[in-house]
């Protein structure tokens, strides 16, 4: 069976979950081998042999936390020449779509981004991808070279199928385009403590309906009581009421969790860009002709500052 190198998203050695995501799609259409750069790479192998890494080729060097992502690319470069693989998977964060497109560049391959599945084809791996504003989902393959593709968070279950996960030193050498542009300093985000919006299982966004920053609370109770993400749409990071980092929409951030409860949002078409492949979907609103209703698989229509707090006790009396 031919080999699919699996690109490792990682932090010091904890392997982030999109990447065990990717494991599991790569299982589906040949052997995972996973490719961990930076510091802790050697840390990550036994996540990455418990689901399903057949070998992980590893690689620490100073230059990829000091420069930008030309230093990955080489290195990802280098796993291709040496594996020969089906295919490489990448998780489809900013970072990992500049990854894949500089690598398909450089082995003159294509590259497919943002696949929401993955499937076994007769002339290679079949990406399915939502488009138009997840109006319509395709099905298509790379036709020249070794497929590069990126995956959205959530796209597959995390699935436990341990593996030999052999540990390799991978070769790499750096060129003078590698140290181009240096990383001059960092800044750590702020934690919240609630999941990352993109990863979430469950994301919580509230709208205009939220009518100001200090009614955002409500919609971050019911977060908190669901282990949630809190999004929010372009209206509200408009006006100044959540940062923009919390943006969910065409303009913000694409997410696909398990379930989207949107409150007070109308369902533009920009915001439903960012959301509609979510698994199932539910919107609180006091208007009955919004367009969010179009979409959703339930609704509640009445006002989110009754229905959002008794949904919030209503999970915690569970939860209790």
């Amino acid at each position: 069976m031919a080999e699919v190198l699996v690109y490792v998203d990682h932090v010091d050695g904890a392997v982030r979950k999109p990447t065990l995501e990717l494991l599991t799609l790569a299982r589906r259409i040949g052997e995972p081998v996973a490719v961990a750069l930076g510091n802790g790479a050697g840390d990550t192998a036994a996540a990455l042999a418990e689901h399903g890494a057949v070998k992980v080729l590893t690689h620490e060097a100073a230059e990829y936390a000091d420069y930008l992502v030309v230093p990955k690319v080489e290195a990802l470069q280098a796993a291709v020449e040496a594996v020969s693989p089906a295919a490489v998977l990448i998780p489809s964060s900013a970072e990992g779509k500049e990854i894949a497109a500089r690598l398909a560049l450089r082995i003159e391959s294509g590259v497919i981004t943002d696949a929401v599945d993955l499937e076994a084809g007769d002339e290679g791996p079949v990406a399915t991808q939502s488009v138009f504003a997840a109006s319509f989902t395709t099905k298509s393959r790379i036709s020249r070279g070794t497929p590069v593709i990126t995956v959205k968070p959530n796209s597959a279950a995390v699935e436990a199928s341990p593996a030999a996960g052999s540990v390799e030193a991978l070769s790499v050498s750096f060129s003078d385009k590698a140290t181009g542009t240096k990383v001059t300093s960092r800044t750590p985000r702020e934690s919240t403590g609630r999941p990352d919006l993109t990863e979430a299982a469950i994301v919580v966004s509230g709208g205009r309906g939220v009518n100001g920053a200090d009614n955002f609370s409500i919609i971050e109770a019911l977060a908190d009581s669901l282990g949630a993400a809190v999004g929010a749409s372009r209206a509200a990071v408009d006006a100044g009421w959540y940062p923009h980092s919390n943006q969910v929409g065409q303009t913000g951030k694409a997410v696909s969790p398990q379930l989207y409860i949107a409150n007070g949002i109308s369902g533009a078409i920009q915001h439903r860009a960012g959301m509609q492949t979510s698994k199932t979907i539910v919107a609180v609103n006091k208007d009955a002709e919004a367009p969010i209703f179009d979409l959703v698989d339930y609704g509640v229509v009445g006002d989110l500052f009754d229905v959002v707090p008794q949904l919030t006790e209503e999970v915690k009396s569970r939860k209790g």
